[in-house]
């Protein structure tokens, strides 16, 4: 599987870098204000202050926690998710 982002833990998120045959970006993931819905991404993923992607807190069948991200650029034919 294929290594496309490292992030950090900072005190408003995360901050980090993602990189690919066509996107080499510094790009946070900034707390989301939900809302009403709880449906709505935990996180919202941005690069240069525009969203590009959201992330969900999720936990993995072994108990531990990550994040599940969805990325949406328009240089790829459709978004890719990670985790």
């Amino acid at each position: 599987m294929a290594n496309i982002g490292t992030f950090t833990a900072d005190k408003d998120g995360f901050t980090g870098t993602l990189r690919t045959l066509t996107l080499n970006v510094k790009v946070k993931l900034v707390p989301n204000d939900k809302g009403s819905s709880e449906n709505a991404p935990d996180f919202r993923l941005q690069a240069a202050g525009h969203d590009i992607g959201a992330a969900w807190n999720k936990k993995s069948e072994a108990g531990r926690d990550y994040k599940s991200v969805s990325i949406d650029d328009p240089s790829f034919p459709a978004p890719v998710y990670a985790a």
